[in-house]
């Protein structure tokens, strides 16, 4: 079942098209990466499926309810947690106090918020610290006060804003756990980011944006669906004769020499690689060892989104 559900999604402010005709589903209990350069168009996107802001064009259903439509503005709200990127806690208060009174605002019952403050600190690693003030906490202990403060009241789907963000590498590790600790409880989580590292150990799918949605997949998929797949076959003498004699048996596929290695381009390395092996043994090479060598999420990132600028 599709928790968000967006057909030719758009925004444009004044001249300038933010995001243009975005076509995605995420399911429900999924984990969504959302990836693009600044600018792309990322955040927008999040307002709009937030109901932050209008949309220019296009539809959307999030969590049941409709995009614009005036009568399900509040029952979005409810179900829906977003951390921004702009944390905005109140740092004279405690961090109870803070979860308190975001969870009032969303109409959440006493004993309900109590309990629900209790276990997100808890999760978050933060409960002995509910009594302190917010100013006095680090860059990451905030972060995770305000991811649970999008989770309070409990929604069944969670935007994220790019949440480790200007952290040093220790803080983004506990903004991390914490998200996989959220994979766990089965929330869909809508994960805007620049991390790839990050996205590759916690979502399920990812769509790489630059105004338009240019492909979404699983990070495995993304990576092994690009060309650009190479065998390493490293030799334990290679000669100019070799190397000509194995261009020639397997031309049109492209062959060039690093160090004592070949690097062979293949389109299906199951399938390519025994004749890679055939021909260099046939030219009088001796294999040491053969590796694959595929395209790393960071690539498929890279070759996208420098790639000309979709079509209008």
């Amino acid at each position: 079942m599709s928790m968000i559900h967006a057909e030719n999604l758009t925004k444009q402010f004044g001249s300038v098209t933010a995001v243009d005709r975005v076509t995605l589903d995420v399911q429900e209990g999924e984990v969504f990466g959302f990836l693009g350069p600044n600018g792309a168009g990322k955040t927008t996107t999040v307002r709009m499926l937030s109901s932050l802001i209008s949309k220019s064009s296009g539809r959307a259903t999030v969590a049941g309810c409709e995009i614009g439509n005036p009568a399900d503005e509040l029952k979005l709200r409810r179900q829906i947690g977003l951390l921004p990127e702009n944390v905005g806690l109140y740092e004279g208060n405690t961090a109870a106090e803070n979860l308190t009174y975001f969870g009032e605002l969303q109409g959440v019952e006493a004993t309900a918020l109590r309990a629900n403050i209790e276990r997100l600190l808890r999760m978050m690693d933060l409960w002995e610290k509910r009594d302190a003030l917010i100013g006095t906490f680090s860059k990451g202990m905030k972060q995770k006060v305000a991811i649970a403060r999008a989770l309070v009241h409990d929604p069944i789907l969670v935007f994220l804003d790019e949440p480790t963000a200007n952290l040093d590498p220790e803080a983004s590790k506990t903004v991390r756990e914490t998200l996989l600790e959220l994979k766990k409880e089965r929330r869909t989580i809508f994960l805007n980011t620049h991390n790839l590292d990050e996205v590759q150990r916690i979502c399920d799918r990812v769509g790489i944006l630059r105004t338009q949605l240019l492909t979404t997949g699983t990070p495995d998929s993304l990576r092994f669906g690009m060309s650009g797949h190479r065998t390493a076959v490293r030799l334990a003498h290679l000669s100019d004769a070799i190397v000509a004699a194995v261009r020639a048996r397997l031309a049109p596929n492209p062959v060039e020499v690093s160090g004592d290695q070949l690097l062979v381009g293949v389109q299906d390395p199951t399938r390519d690689n025994p004749a890679i092996v055939t021909a260099v043994v046939a030219a009088g090479g001796q294999i040491v060892s053969l590796t694959q060598l595929s395209p790393t999420l960071e690539d498929v990132y890279l070759k996208l989104v420098h790639e000309e600028a979709p079509a209008a």
